[in-house]
């Protein structure tokens, strides 16, 4: 995955780690999904992720209020209650304003 764009501007960052609990049923093909769909919605401006031992994705979106719209989008928050119950041994999600980027290639 090659590694998001550049914003003009000040942006929101929100950091999702996780770690697996060993039930990953469907869990390739939801994050899939939800990687597609969180590209279609409001404000959303690029997203870098990866996983290992554990998974860290960062979402990036002009506004708080659109992070807000993503959190309650119907199929996100299906995805959200099986993470919690089916596929997560610990996660921690947390919202940060980005004030400057810089970078390469």
């Amino acid at each position: 995955m090659p590694l998001s764009p550049l914003f003009d501007g000040p942006c929101y960052a929100v950091i999702f780690t996780s770690v697996l609990a060993g039930d990953d049923e469907d869990y390739a093909e939801t994050a899939q999904r939800m990687m597609a769909l969180a590209q279609q919605q409001p404000g959303f401006l690029g997203v870098d992720s990866a996983r290992d031992d554990i998974g860290i994705t960062v979402s990036y979106w002009d506004s708080l209020e659109a992070i807000e719209g993503w959190k309650q989008h119907a199929e996100h928050r299906e995805a959200q209650r099986r993470g919690r119950e089916q596929w997560y041994a610990r996660y921690r999600l947390r919202i940060c304003k980005v004030e400057r980027q810089y970078g390469s290639g």
